[in-house]
């Protein structure tokens, strides 16, 4: 295959990806939208404001309900610690939303195993667990109460009635306004980290990735070291390889039949939270520090959770079986299915919304301007992005005209 052939493939592998995950993101942000419009902080701290084992199963129940792609899990979490949710309840939702996925399941049947699906749902749980303990063994109280107190002052705490959305137009408007905020926030990284999937999956072949993990091929069992060696390998894998855990089990199953290990498995799969265009989303909403807080509470908790799946099926003499079909095709995204009509619905949501917007409240072409002063990083991220949008449209006229 040549330049332009794969060129076109990631190009149609980029909007792949982006068209599977757009209607989660869409309901993610309306959920946040929701959240920051309709619910108040003494609401909130009574449902999810301790630490207690009612609030934690409050908020994975709520993220299980909410489940969607990582980036708009990110925007409900925010919404949920502004208006009290503590902060591990907020990060139990975080976790809950994106590995409790149904979805995510049924991929994972077709790519994997029975086994790995259980091991995604059980090891969803037991993850949540282990943040929990780490935040109990190493939470920086100062720098959390900070970060809420900012989050707060910019945080309209006067909530509305939902009820009044029939009587109240412009309530329309505010709901409208909150929900593209969320697409603004994000937009470059979520061109950029789409694109560098589509680039990877493309130009990047499977064999790289079984390279990567010492002893992949190899016959007999693993030895303690390679076992802990894929499990940090996985992150690192995922890291490079942002595609979202959707995207990245085809993958996953590509390389359990070549040989890793369940551990570097699951630690692949657990990454989808630890790769950097999460990690930047995390440090716009809350500060680097606190964004690489939660990255490192969030790999150690993975480390340890693949571990003890790994350990757990060896225990109980559990011998997954590969079921690898290969990568999806990239135009096979694009069927008529639950996907496509969902899409199409919050296509049109986000179409009504945006003229809302546009018209403004006092129906004479009003703006709301926001003008992004991120500092450096933001303004590479944004030529970057421009750069990605160019690529894809080459991409795709490659793929038109051949």
């Amino acid at each position: 295959m040549d330049f332009t052939q794969t060129w076109a493939e990631a190009a149609l592998t980029t909007l792949g990806f982006f068209w599977v995950a757009f209607w989660a993101f869409g309901l993610g942000y309306l959920i946040s939208a929701i959240i920051q419009l309709f619910v108040s902080r003494d609401r909130m701290r009574q449902a999810m404001g301790g630490g207690d084992l009612k609030s934690m199963s409050l908020a994975s129940f709520f993220g299980f309900l909410s489940s969607s792609c990582s980036f708009s899990a990110l925007a409900s979490t925010r919404a949920l610690f502004a208006k009290g949710a503590s902060f591990v309840s907020s990060m139990a939702f975080l976790l809950a939303s994106t590995n409790l996925v149904i979805e995510l399941g049924i991929i994972i049947s077709v790519f994997l195993s029975w086994h790995f699906v259980v091991a995604e749902y059980v090891g969803g749980l037991f993850l949540i667990g282990v943040m929990w303990g780490l935040v109990a063994l190493w939470r920086p109280q100062p720098l959390i109460e900070s970060v809420r107190h900012s989050l707060e002052a910019g945080d309209d705490d006067d909530p509305e009635d939902p009820s009044d959305l029939l009587e109240k137009p412009a309530l329309w408007r505010k709901l409208a306004h909150a929900y593209l905020m969320e697409w603004h926030m994000v937009w470059k990284d979520v061109t950029v980290g789409f694109t560098v999937a589509g680039i990877i999956a493309a130009f990047v072949p499977t064999e790289f990735f079984t390279w990567l993990f010492p002893g992949t091929g190899e016959e007999g069992a693993r030895s303690f070291a390679e076992v802990v060696s894929h499990t940090l390998i996985g992150p690192v894998a995922a890291f490079f390889t942002f595609i979202g855990s959707m995207g990245n089990i085809p993958l996953a199953g590509l390389l359990f039949a070549n040989g890793v290990s369940v551990a570097g498995i699951m630690a692949f799969i657990f990454s989808d939270l630890v790769v950097f265009p999460v990690i930047r989303v995390h440090a716009r909403f809350y500060g680097w520090k606190m964004a690489l807080y939660i990255a490192a509470l969030f790999l150690a908790a993975l480390v340890i959770t693949a571990l003890v799946i790994h350990y757990a099926f060896a225990f109980v003499g559990l011998d997954p079986q590969a079921a690898s079909k290969g990568l999806i095709d990239p135009e096979a995204r694009f069927e008529v299915d639950y996907t496509f009509w969902l899409n199409l619905l919050f296509l049109g949501m986000t179409a009504v919304f945006g003229w809302l917007v546009w018209r403004g409240s006092d129906g004479h072409g009003g703006h709301d301007h926001d003008h992004d002063h991120g500092g450096l990083l933001d303004k590479v991220l944004y030529w970057l992005a421009l750069a990605a949008f160019v690529w894809l449209a080459g991409g795709l006229a490659v793929f038109a005209l051949t």
